[in-house]
């Protein structure tokens, strides 16, 4: 079974803009998602400009802020205040990455809880880790989603979460734990200190890859039934393309979908999810359903 996530979206999206239609004919606000850029990072503008176009579907404001890559540290926190005083925004998010003279934690931290719709500050952290109402962040949310969509019974299975990153790899890996619907699994976190990771993905019912090597996941490391998400995404060259390029995820799909009663295809798996989380929690900011 393929876990469509761009199909999946585009149900989900629709619900949303039925909602933010019917929010505009009683007079409540519309949502207003901004996010703000720094640099030209060819990859970073490209899922910038697929947000913009995701708030313009469901009917959602939007504000792109672009900065240049000599922004200072001070300037971008500056900027962050300033969004987080503006009453109009409902929530808004700091592209990654940012130029590596600034300090990501620092922006994370300068992002009022309330409008933190990336799930990334410490406090929306710490109440996920509570199992408290949070923001949380876009794609591990968009992944609960998606097998939430499919059905997938995850309670009692084996669980193994390949890569630690705080954006996708440790939350994923405790949002799995959680006593919720789309939980209560024995989870393995692997990273790039665990010897043997290979005997770990043979004995999990569930596997999510998020390392971002291209193809990583091979065959032979997969047990037969297995469910796979394949967070990853890389570009390749590729002449035969009129791009020039093909998108590789983390698994060897060709050699693991065969193995599995479900996986997410790349492109067009968690990709989307992302996205569409990302609006959700625009939406629950909008509504005050988190913080009040």
């Amino acid at each position: 079974m393929i876990l469509d996530g761009k199909q999946t979206s585009i149900e989900l999206q629709n619900k949303m803009a039925i909602e933010v239609q019917n929010r505009k004919k009683e007079g409540l606000k519309t949502p207003h998602l901004a996010a703000i850029l720094v640099g030209e990072d060819g990859a970073s503008q490209t899922y910038v400009n697929a947000k913009v176009k995701a708030c313009e579907q469901v009917g959602f404001d939007s504000t792109l802020i672009h900065l240049p890559k000599e922004t200072t540290e001070h300037e971008l926190l500056s900027q962050i205040e300033a969004l987080n005083e503006d009453k109009n925004i409902d929530g808004f998010i700091v592209q990654l990455p940012l130029p590596a003279h600034i300090n990501v934690d620092k922006v994370f931290q300068q992002v009022k809880p309330n409008k933190d719709v990336d799930g990334f500050h410490p406090i929306n952290i710490g109440r996920m880790v509570k199992n408290l109402p949070a923001y949380i962040s876009a794609t591990p949310l968009g992944i609960l989603m998606l097998l939430e969509k499919y059905n997938i019974e995850t309670a009692g299975k084996k669980c193994v979460v390949l890569g630690r990153s705080q954006i996708v790899g440790l939350p994923m890996s405790i949002l799995l734990a959680r006593n919720t619907t789309i939980g209560n699994c024995t989870v393995t976190l692997c990273h790039s200190k665990t010897s043997n990771i290979k005997k770990h993905t043979l004995e999990a019912d569930i596997i999510v890859v998020a390392l971002g090597i291209a193809e990583y996941l091979k065959g032979n490391m997969v047990k037969k039934g297995a469910i796979v998400i394949d967070v990853g995404i890389t570009r390749v060259n590729d002449e035969t393309k009129k791009s020039g390029f093909r998108l590789l995820g983390d698994v060897d799909y060709e050699k693991v979908a065969p193995k599995c009663i479900a996986i997410t295809p790349v492109p067009g798996g968690v990709g989307p999810m992302t996205i569409t989380a990302l609006l959700h929690n625009t939406l629950l900011a909008c509504k005050k359903e988190i913080y009040g």
